[in-house]
Order: C-alpha cells, then sequence, then structure tokens
C-alpha cells in the first residue's frame, strides 16, 4: 500500500508538472501539444518502471503502417493507456467522455488537440454527428484518431461487446482500422491497487483495409482483439 501511495504522488505531481510546463503550447501550434502528450506518456512509463518494477512490451510495431490514412481501435483497462499510446502513434486524438473535457488544465490540452467528447449516457446532436467530426478530422489532418470501443475503463477479465461507434466509422470514411490490445487492467486496474512486478503488454495486430460490411468488421475486430488479449493477460 505505501508503494502505491508513493507512486500515485510521484506519478501526478510529476503530471501536473509537465502541464504546468506545456502550458505555452496552449497558444502555440498542436505540434507543441503533442510534444506535451508523448512526454507525459515516457512519465507514465518511467514510474511503472522503476517504481513498480513494471515491464512494458510493445509488439507488432511493424503493423503501423505510414502510406495511408487508418484509426486505431484500443481495449480499454487503464488510465496508462491514454498517456502511454501517444508515444506510439503520431499526432494521436481521442474519442472520450464529456466529463473529461471540463477537467482543468488537462481538459483544455484535449481540447487544444481536438479530442471529440460525446456524452455517453445521452443521445445528442453532437453524439449523432460524431462521425462528421471525425470525417474532418480523418480528411484534413495527420492525426490518428484512437477509440476506445468498450466505452469506458473496463475489468480485466470483462469481455463486454464493443459498442458500435467504431464500426460507423470504418462504415461511413471507407477507412482502415488498426486492432490494438492492452492488458494495463492486470497492473493498474479502474479500482484498486496498482500491482507491481508485472508486464504490461501493447499487441498491435493485423490492420483491417476498408471494404468489409459494417457488422461482419465489427465482430471481426471484435473476436480478434479479444482473442489476443487472453493470450497476453
Amino acid at each position: 500500500m505505501i508503494r502505491n501511495i508513493i507512486f500515485l504522488f510521484i506519478f501526478y505531481f510529476g503530471l501536473i508538472f509537465i502541464l504546468i510546463l506545456f502550458l505555452p503550447s496552449l497558444i502555440l501550434p498542436n505540434y507543441f501539444v503533442t510534444i506535451g502528450g508523448k512526454v507525459i506518456g515516457f512519465w507514465a512509463a518511467f514510474c511503472l518502471r522503476y517504481l513498480m518494477s513494471t515491464k512494458i512490451e510493445v509488439k507488432g510495431t511493424e503493423n503501423i503502417i505510414n502510406d495511408h490514412k487508418y484509426f486505431v481501435v484500443c481495449t480499454h483497462q487503464s488510465i496508462f493507456e491514454t498517456f502511454f499510446l501517444q508515444t506510439i502513434f503520431n499526432n494521436s486524438v481521442f474519442i472520450l467522455k464529456k466529463e473529461l473535457i471540463k477537467i482543468p488544465l488537462f481538459g483544455w490540452y484535449l481540447k487544444k488537440l481536438g479530442c471529440i467528447s460525446i456524452d455517453r449516457d445521452k443521445i445528442s446532436r453532437e453524439n449523432l454527428n460524431f462521425s462528421e467530426e471525425v470525417g474532418k478530422i480523418i480528411k484534413k489532418t495527420n492525426k490518428t484518431l484512437i477509440i476506445f470501443p468498450q466505452g469506458t475503463r473496463k475489468n480485466s477479465d470483462d469481455r463486454s461487446k464493443f459498442k458500435k461507434g467504431f464500426s460507423r466509422i470504418y462504415s461511413d470514411l471507407k477507412i482502415a482500422c488498426l486492432p490494438v490490445a492492452i492488458n494495463s487492467g492486470k497492473v493498474w486496474p479502474k479500482k484498486g491497487i496498482i500491482n507491481p512486478n508485472q508486464t504490461i503488454t501493447i499487441s498491435i495486430l493485423n490492420i483491417f483495409p476498408p471494404g468489409m460490411t459494417q457488422d461482419k468488421f465489427a465482430s471481426n475486430v471484435e473476436q480478434i482483439v479479444y482473442n489476443e488479449l487472453e493470450k497476453i493477460s
């Protein structure tokens, strides 16, 4: 327990320090905000490695493509991936809960990055038009969209069905999808203590090119991601 307290104190102290340090980036080009995001990702990894003896393994980097656009679909078990994925994928932008945008300081950076916020518990005009907002990001920028189809952080053994938003993006925008499985919940769960001496594995799977039917794509991605999660958990 003491080790957990020390970890959380040092991590969040460093997080706040980085956010304050990069305050000028809020009025500078987005490039500087993305640097700040990567710094936070490396900081999270540093704290886990040296305070909790956590090994971080990234598999399948050869599946990342640079010659055409894609979006990332990733499992969500911990706050770790919201930070660390920015070190893997350049110019990352997330679809996230509306409440996160309202967090002082942290929310300012999310807005600057261009993250798309939705209210997961309501049907609103903004939610219904989110594909249009996603389309603007994908077609007019070089950002990499990351979506967590489980909707929120789940327990490491949760295998609930993915929400349909990610398959709408694939179908509506005719864009490739890169699935990613992360077993971070066994180390840094949504609730409970952080477990030391474990391995977090980020497994980047084979890309899905556009062209599949929406239903087939959705079921295939869910199955492949959960199968991989079983292997690395």
